[in-house]
């Protein structure tokens, strides 16, 4: 009721029609784990394109498979990613201490001895300060590329310098800060950070790029890195470590993604015999899809010569293609899936290779005369004949991924609604706009929603034993599409009809 009834009259009100707009969640949001040169190594950070990449974590660089792989991703049609760099052991950060603080850059190596400080008093107050961050070793060619006013070396002070550079900056970080000391001032041309230092690239497969993905619990109680800085964003779909082939880090990473409604992209060990090539052990997932053999490219880092890269970050993009103009539940394969930039691949496969390969759950990259190189399966780890699995195919999978991330994320206003039927009610009814909304862009088999999916959440599905433990279930079925993996086309002659 809007109002206290008092007076004779009409009174309006306005109801709730109980619809709650259900909108699908992205599908092919990248993320990439490896070494690079520079970069913050404690964050997985968002990159929106090849550009974006360079600045932040120095373009290519030929020991770094991870460079490549996000510049395949984003020449295949790729659109939004996060990175991971992975410290190695020896990684050193420049810096710098002028006054009572203390600068370091916010990622370790020598890339940050490019960047020098300018702190200035203010002439009005003198406990507060600004500091300009500029680039370059040359005065006459330097670039300002950060400016922050009216700092304060008090931790209590709104513009205190600890929160202000740590969170605005994206070079430099206030590692440490003495209240006490005095304010921080440099001449006009200002001081150079110094000290930053790589320590050896970390190589895919070695013991120190494994400890350094996937990092043991630390004792200090200090936030889990590598890998696990994935647990700090909204979302991601798709994971690549470019030239990672080690079975065992492959299946734990596996577990990882199912655990996180991700799939992984994996790549084969890059072996001239395709008979070499099996299903990995421990890499039986549903959220996995394997790919050989890898993809001879040119390389701006050496005259544009043809080199051989993992397929991962090609296939990624392929994938974020197919799902911008077909949709996540056409298969990421076929004569439209072409392997942008590809000059060769380092094995030409021929059909019966093909099906070896395909029957173990492993995806073939193909050259073809006119379409050039291509993907040529679609099939996850679980792929394997013998296995027999509901989840065979990567577009059945990620399919199904995609409806259980958007009706996780959609339906938290139900958690605390009275679990009765006005409840149940309104769950049927925008869980199923959503799934006939997918239904008429073609997601799944049928002439009919009935024939397509249902959603079932009533007395049946919660029963009252569920009510009391504040429970309620919603059922929830779909026809998947299954591409034409085997295409069959039968011949026969029509004899000529006998005069009589």
């Amino acid at each position: 009721m809007p109002v206290q009834l008092s007076y004779p009259g009409v009174y309006i009100e306005e109801i709730s029609s109980g619809v709650r707009t259900i909108t699908g969640v992205a599908t092919s949001i990248a993320a990439f784990v490896g070494w690079a040169p520079q970069g913050p190594t404690d964050e997985a950070r968002r990159i929106l394109s090849w550009e974006d990449y360079s600045r932040t974590f120095g373009g290519l660089d030929s020991a770094s498979h991870l460079s490549y792989a996000v510049s395949h991703f984003f020449a295949n049609g790729g659109q939004r990613a996060y990175v991971i760099r992975l410290p190695a052991a020896g990684d050193t950060k420049a810096q710098l201490t002028v006054g009572g603080l203390t600068l370091r850059g916010s990622g370790p190596g020598p890339w940050a001895d490019e960047f020098g400080v300018v702190a200035t008093p203010r002439a009005d107050d003198e406990t507060r300060f600004g500091l300009t961050i500029f680039r370059g070793k040359q005065t006459k060619a330097r670039q300002i590329v950060e400016v922050f006013q009216n700092l304060s070396l008090d931790a209590d002070d709104e513009r205190y310098v600890g929160s202000v550079i740590d969170e605005q900056s994206r070079y430099v970080n206030a590692s440490e800060v003495d209240s006490q000391g005095p304010i921080p001032e440099t001449g006009p041309e200002g001081e150079m950070l110094a000290g930053g230092e790589n320590g050896p690239a970390l190589v895919p497969g070695t013991d120190d790029f494994a400890n350094s993905l996937l990092p043991e619990v630390p004792d200090d109680g200090s936030v889990r890195e590598g890998i696990y800085l994935l647990d700090r964003i909204d979302l991601f779909n798709l994971l690549c470590v470019p030239g990672l082939t080690d079975s065992g880090t492959l299946g734990d990473l596996a577990i990882f993604c199912k655990d996180r409604r991700a799939f992984l992209i994996a790549d084969a060990e890059d072996v001239a015999n395709y008979e070499a090539v099996k299903p990995v052990p421990g890499l039986q997932g549903t959220n996995a899809a394997i790919y050989y053999p890898w993809i001879r490219m040119p390389d701006p880092k050496r005259e544009n010569r043809l080199r051989a890269f993992p397929p991962c970050g090609v296939v990624a993009g392929i994938y974020a293609r197919t799902d911008t103009t077909r949709g996540v539940w056409k298969a990421p394969a076929g004569t439209e899936a072409t392997l942008s930039g590809a000059r060769a691949l380092t094995r030409n496969l021929v059909d019966e290779e093909s099906g070896v390969l395909n029957q173990q759950g492993v995806n073939a990259l193909r050259n073809f005369d006119v379409y050039g190189p291509v993907v040529w399966g679609a099939r996850t780890c679980q792929g394997n004949d013998q296995i027999g699995s509901e989840w065979k195919y990567v577009p059945v999978r990620r399919t199904a991924l995609f409806i259980e991330e958007t009706l996780y994320r959609s339906l938290k206003w139900v958690v605390f609604e009275p679990n009765d039927e006005p409840l149940w009610a309104q769950i049927r009814l925008n869980v199923g706009a959503f799934l006939h909304d997918q239904f008429r862009k073609g997601a799944f088999q049928g002439g009919s929603p009935r024939d397509a999916y249902f959603v079932k959440c009533d007395r049946e599905t919660t029963t009252q034993s569920d009510i009391n433990l504040g429970i309620v279930n919603i059922l929830v079925g779909f026809a998947p599409l299954k591409p034409a993996e085997f295409v069959v086309i039968k011949l026969q002659q029509i004899a000529g009809q006998l005069q009589v």
